[in-house]
């Protein structure tokens, strides 16, 4: 998928710059090289691939640092609301602000 100039114009009104020729033609060659990198990239049949979770892992094995999931503070409601300006069984009450 080859941009043409006009496209490059276009897209630069969109994101509202503005483009010197030079600077336009520098980001057509640009833009044009990013696409034909895509291109190669959708080219390569991936199909029976395994995605990653981390590049690394491709090259060496990687073990997830992952911590137990378990409790370690435990919320006290009353010490909570303890400064809150209006409370009715353990609800904050706060001022009707939609009518």
């Amino acid at each position: 998928m080859a941009l043409t100039p006009q496209d490059v114009s276009r897209i630069a009104h969109l994101a509202r710059l503005e483009l010197k020729s030079s600077e336009q033609a520098a980001m057509l060659a640009q833009l044009n090289g990013f696409f034909s990198i895509v291109e190669q990239m959708s080219a390569v049949d991936t199909s029976g691939v395994e995605p990653l979770y981390t590049p690394l892992s491709a090259v060496q094995e990687v073990s997830l640092r992952l911590r137990d999931d378990v409790v370690t503070e435990h919320a006290d409601r009353a010490l909570n609301q303890r400064s809150a300006p209006a409370v009715e069984d353990g609800l904050f009450l706060v001022p009707k602000v939609i009518g």
